[in-house]
């Protein structure tokens, strides 16, 4: 009886195999290495892809002609893709691979790779290119517990049975290779006098830039209005205070400081009557558990995280400390047959003190509610995000993923209690017939809230905000008196739209750029968004790395060339996140068997042709303007940006050889910061969006300084730098991870681009 070989996606989750499968097993390496690439049992042979070890081959290896980037040669759609290997180090580890799956000795073939779309996308191509025919089981992995290994692999599942999830992975990659391999071409090719490198375009970066791109758009053209308030404070006769807010009806803006100063002064020293005093209850539901995309956005919340910084801490809990399931899932619900486990999970968490007394409540319960938590349909390849029903060794645990640990573990119990109720009173107090409103707001039953302590309500709107905050008020009577205290007039300012941060863009990437709050109106539109849970940071990343977007802090803010690119885009199909979302969604029924690959990539192909013909006509005579930014303090003549920077040089004329390049520790710098920096040598705030080696943000004030040999530069104007020093690690404390697509030059840029989801 021959062997069989077991293919994970990383060597950690191989190994992890190794440890329930019948052993010992022999640790092997590569010729002259020591790293190991395989391991052998008695029965199992144990080996992995490394992530992505195949992909899509680049145009050139199709015809040399695609060599040189010409509109008369797009659109490209092969009619066979190929594959290739990845990279140099990829190609030591399919080496391997390919060998294993040739041997004789194996008769067996075990698809041990993550249990989705892109896990099966990995292991398709790798065992496509190696050319194998061997036989195929698949391994379906929610949990990384031993039990969880040992139930799985004594019940393998037919390769057959995931044709329609290989179908959906492969045209996921083939839609992205061509949407964005064509439109970065046809783009790159119509405006390269405008900019520097290639204009990477794709599938779901661009409609996911486009949403961030017009909020920036939206908060540049805001023009603040002002407007007034006016609060008083109020006694009643034994001394009871509260405030309250000016309101005309249920308006509480007063459009002149006149008007605010006739009310103020109308109520001073007055005495009021309170006219309206109304008490309501108000009940609130626990939230849904965890899917990847909710865990990002409340991460970024409360901790400031980056979705990628999340995704890391969430996949280390799953496959190192082994305590949270298969965190990659876009369900928000249980299957029915982990019922009877439910009250086992909650049994082990609540063995550390800070889970100890809401596991209690979940353990004494007869009957656990799972209206909310239970939902056959609505789970898919995985689950919802829960702890795992094992013993945790939390001690191991520290940092992000101790942090991603405590917020699954506190949404899981908090689900099975009871709903939280409030008890919330409006009170109005009438003063020479002024109104004023006071709202008060008292949490009566804890609820699921009190697994959390205190729980912030999150930040209102600016309607909101202009109500008056809620007060913890002493007990009022209708009818009764209050004087008048102290009453103000407050000057304020309408306040544009907030940029995007990882949590708000994160829920518009899952509504396809619609606003929905409501969780359960939410879950009915999950199909029909931008990405999936598992590529939604990889985009956002992607983005970052191009240069279209940067962070500053929690925002992300769409950098001038990002804006650019969409102003020149319009309203092209590509921009558009319901298009996108479509797509996504066909892709969903691809998966479910209700739509055939056939007619989804022919529709595609059709897409990247219309989308070539449209670029080539909209940006054939495109020039961007560029920016005038006045005299050089050097020569005086003008200095005009051009695609590389900001010079005195021109073909009439070389200058004196002034100049300020754009690019700067991995930012380019606008011609805003260029222009205050020839007016007054520095700027007067730190400027966002550099980046460390480490890959890491910070933000540095600049000055323009002249060398030794009478060269100017552009120099970190802080006590670090002039230290020689690191620079601060001031606005992501994560990890950095690889790049996830290639740098920003020339053909790589093309290749990524047309990778849009390729972590």
């Amino acid at each position: 009886m021959g062997k069989t070989l077991v293919i994970a996606e990383k060597p950690s989750v191989g190994q992890d195999l190794a440890r329930v499968l019948p052993g010992p097993f022999q640790k092997h390496t590569g010729a002259g290495e020591r790293t190991t690439r395989w391991l052998e049992g008695p029965e199992h042979v144990v080996t992995w892809a490394v992530g992505h070890l195949v992909q899509l081959a680049e145009p050139d290896e199709y015809d040399d002609k695609y060599k040189k980037w010409r509109m008369a040669d797009l659109p490209i759609v092969p009619s066979k893709f190929k594959l290739i290997v990845r990279d140099e180090r990829s190609q030591k580890q399919m080496a391997v691979v390919k060998k294993l799956l040739k041997d004789d000795e194996v008769d067996l073939v075990i698809n041990a790779c993550d249990a989705g779309r892109e896990g099966e996308l990995i292991f398709k191509y790798l065992f496509e290119k190696a050319g194998a025919k061997k036989p195929v089981k698949r391994l379906w992995l929610s949990s990384m517990t031993k039990q969880a290994m040992t139930d799985a692999l004594a019940n393998l599942r037919d390769d057959a049975d995931y044709k329609s999830l290989e179908d959906a992975a492969r045209s996921r990659s083939e839609a992205d290779w061509i949407v964005g391999m064509n439109a970065t071409r046809a783009a790159t090719i119509r405006l390269r006098s405008s900019f520097d490198g290639a204009v990477s375009l794709g599938r779901v970066q661009t409609p996911t830039l486009a949403i961030i791109a017009r909020r920036e758009e939206e908060i540049r053209a805001f023009v603040p209005e002002k407007y007034w308030l006016v609060d008083a404070r109020f006694a009643t006769d034994d001394e009871r205070r509260y405030e309250g807010r000016y309101h005309a009806g249920a308006k509480p803006r007063i459009a002149t400081p006149d008007e605010a100063k006739a009310i103020a002064d109308a109520v001073r020293d007055g005495r009021g009557t309170i006219t309206k005093l109304e008490k309501t209850k108000r009940t609130e539901r626990a939230p849904l558990l965890y899917d990847l995309t909710s865990l990002q956005r409340d991460a970024n919340t409360r901790y400031g995280f980056s979705a990628r910084r999340t995704l890391g801490a969430a996949q280390r809990c799953y496959e190192e400390h082994k305590v949270l399931t298969y965190p990659r899932t876009s369900s928000r619900y249980l299957t029915s047959d982990m019922v009877p486990e439910l009250g086992e999970i909650a049994g082990k968490v609540g063995a550390r003190d800070e889970y100890a007394k809401a596991a209690a409540y979940v353990t004494g319960l007869d009957v656990l509610p799972l209206a909310r938590v239970v939902n056959d349909e609505k789970v898919g390849d995985h689950h919802a995000i829960i702890p795992t029903n094992s013993t945790h060794d939390v001690g191991k645990l520290d940092g992000d993923d101790l942090k991603i640990y405590d917020m699954v573990v506190r949404r899981f119990l908090a689900v099975f209690h009871p709903e939280a109720v409030f008890e919330n009173t409006r009170v109005e107090t009438t003063v020479a017939e002024h109104v004023f409103r006071t709202r008060g707001k008292v949490l009566i039953v804890p609820g699921w809230r009190g697994v959390y302590g205190e729980l912030p309500e999150g930040e209102g709107s600016p309607d909101q905000e202009d109500e008056g905050r809620d007060q913890t008020l002493p007990k009022l009577e209708k009818g009764e008196e209050a004087a008048v205290r102290d009453v103000e007039s407050l000057e304020k300012e309408t306040k544009p739209p907030r940029r995007y941060s990882d949590a708000s863009l994160l829920g518009a990437m899952e509504t396809a750029g619609k606003l929905v709050d409501d969780e359960e109106a939410r879950e009915a539109m999950k199909e029909s968004g931008i990405g999936t849970p598992a590529t939604r940071a990889a985009i956002i990343e992607r983005l970052i790395d191009v240069g279209y977007v940067e962070r500053d802090g929690r925002s992300l803010v769409a950098t001038e060339k990002g804006l650019n690119v969409i102003r020149l885009l319009g309203d092209h199909q590509l921009t558009s996140p319901s298009l996108t979302g479509d797509w996504e969604h066909r892709l969903d029924r691809i998966e479910s068997g209700e739509e055939t690959r056939k007619a989804f990539m022919a529709d595609i192909a059709k897409f990247a042709g219309a989308t070539v013909g449209e670029l080539d006509a909209k940006l054939k005579d495109v020039r961007i303007p560029r920016a005038n930014l006045g005299p050089c303090p050097v020569c005086g003549q003008d200095i005009i940006e051009n695609r590389k920077g900001y010079s005195c040089w021109s073909r009439e004329d070389p200058g004196c050889g002034f100049v300020i390049w754009k690019g700067k520790a991995g930012k380019q710098l606008p011609a805003a910061v260029a222009r205050e920096l020839i007016a007054t040598g520095r700027t007067a705030k730190q400027v966002t969006g550099f980046k460390g080696r480490s890959g890491r943000s910070f933000r540095a004030k600049l000055a323009l300084m002249q060398n030794e040999e009478g060269r100017w530069r552009v120099e970190f104007d802080e006590a670090w730098a002039k230290e020689g020093a690191k620079p601060p690690e001031a606005e992501e404390a994560a990890e950095a991870a690889p790049a996830t697509a290639a740098d920003a030059a020339g053909a790589a840029i093309a290749r990524a681009a047309a990778d849009d989801a390729a972590a």
